[in-house]
């Protein structure tokens, strides 16, 4: 764990967090640079935890290569995404299995102890420890989401203040059958065009043409292209080429974080004009040594091992794999592949989550749950967080109306003040507030102004 200490005095407790993931190390979230912002989101007079969950970083451990090498070519060899190619689906079968396979024979003292009951569990005692009253105060985002609703579903009366930031439907993810995710995010990526040809001056690929519709057909029409004709940036095999993974991983982390909106249109303009200077700002978005790590990182065996063990197999249809790969791609035109390449890995990972909840989430907790969610958001749009909200009796959702992936990513002063009068005072929005984003798309104001706003406020 790692303990930020409240910059004000006097003290009100101890909150809580998770970043998301599963296999997102909370010790990263706040040793990093979002460590301030979320003391300033918090009012200063809390101290903040992050923890690594079980699987992730130090906690237990989720590993099933014995080296970087075979972990290496695991990754090479695995796609990421069901339509980068015709042989695909086979390619996911077979590393689905080997990954299984090697997860079996190395890592299975362990695979059963890493779902999120037992992380739930987890919470409860570092709420233990605290002696502080008892409850837990929690902010959660994204899968972080998942797991304050099964803690609070397990504790109902040992609930503090609790956010849920970013909602993942729990019902959905524990199925293994999660296409809510992405029922919002081909009208987010429909955002990203609209606000560049509004915004021409700080979007390069304005200067093709200042129609949205147009613009957003280009691109479509790139990643396909892409497919058959990657770009070749430079001379390294592994880093320099932009092919239909790579793309597609661009435009993931673009859509989650908006402040990033001019460099990723750069880079597209850079595609699309054959222009490599340009063209490489998109390798910046996706290549992972770009932003090393302070701890340990299991990576996609920690969000496999959690994600996969969580799913009970009774729950696993087989059979229903076509028509939830076809839902999938019906529900989005640009990510539905990403999903759906991880249906087949359900059907052999051999590992079920002991301690698990199994329950319907619902209850009534001894303090209300304060949801968040984004009719915007390219990842847990709010249908989730209303639909989850109905199952925790007296709990309110707050509709930010910012693009991005959780409510920090595109900063509104409304949501962020919400956030923190629950926090300090216990005061809840009235259900359904609407808040509006402080910046405009392609502003290039960065997130530090909006804090310092908050901050001053």
């Amino acid at each position: 764990m790692v303990k930020l200490e409240a910059s004000k005095q006097p003290k009100q407790g101890t909150i809580v967090l998770s970043p998301g993931g599963p296999g997102v190390s909370g010790r990263e979230q706040l040793a990093g640079p979002d460590a301030v912002g979320l003391q300033i989101s918090t009012g200063g007079v809390f101290d903040l935890i992050g923890f690594d969950p079980r699987g992730t970083g130090d906690t237990i451990p989720f590993s099933c290569f014995t080296n970087a090498f075979t972990r290496s070519n695991y990754l090479l060899k695995a796609p990421s995404y069901l339509n980068s190619s015709d042989t695909a689906l086979g390619q996911i079968r077979a590393t689905g299995t080997a990954l299984a396979n090697a997860c079996e024979l190395n890592a299975k003292d362990t695979a059963s102890l890493i779902g999120t009951g037992y992380v739930a569990r987890d919470l409860i005692r570092i709420v233990d420890a605290l002696k502080e009253g008892g409850l837990l105060n929690y902010w959660g985002f994204s899968y972080g989401s998942a797991l304050g609703m099964t803690v609070a579903a397990m504790f109902p009366n040992r609930m503090g203040r609790v956010v849920l930031d970013g909602v993942v439907n729990p019902l959905d993810y524990f199925s293994g059958r999660d296409v809510s995710l992405i029922t919002a995010t081909d009208v987010s990526f429909d955002g990203f065009f609209t606000g560049c040809v509004a915004n021409p001056e700080n979007c390069a690929l304005a200067q093709l043409t200042l129609n949205a519709q147009e613009l957003s057909e280009m691109v479509y029409n790139l990643i396909y292209h892409v497919k058959f004709t990657p770009f070749v940036t430079g001379p390294d095999a592994v880093t320099d080429i932009i092919d239909y993974t790579v793309l597609k991983k661009a435009i993931q982390a673009a859509l989650s974080t908006p402040a990033i909106w001019s460099i990723f249109a750069s880079g597209l303009h850079g595609l699309l004009a054959s222009n490599i200077t340009e063209a490489r700002t998109l390798l910046q978005l996706t290549n992972p040594l770009q932003s090393p790590t302070i701890f340990p990182d299991n990576g996609k065996e920690a969000t496999s091992g959690i994600l996969f063990s969580d799913v009970p197999r009774e729950r696993v249809n087989t059979t229903a794999f076509p028509q939830v790969v076809e839902e999938l791609y019906t529900t989005s035109r640009l990510q539905g592949d990403l999903y759906a390449a991880l249906v087949p890995s359900y059907r052999d990972w051999p590992f079920k989550a002991k301690g698990a909840y199994l329950g319907d989430f619902r209850a009534k907790t001894k303090n209300q749950i304060l949801f968040v969610g984004g009719a915007l958001d390219p990842i847990t749009p709010l249908p989730n967080a209303y639909n989850a909200s109905a199952g925790f009796e007296g709990s309110v959702v707050l509709e930010h109306g910012g693009y991005g992936h959780t409510s920090p990513a595109d900063p509104s002063l409304c949501t962020a003040r919400a956030i923190r009068a629950y926090f300090v005072n216990g005061t809840l929005p009235a259900n359904g507030t609407k808040c509006e984003p402080l910046f405009g798309l392609f502003s290039n104001n960065t997130r530090e102004e909006a804090l310092a706003l908050l901050d001053a406020s």
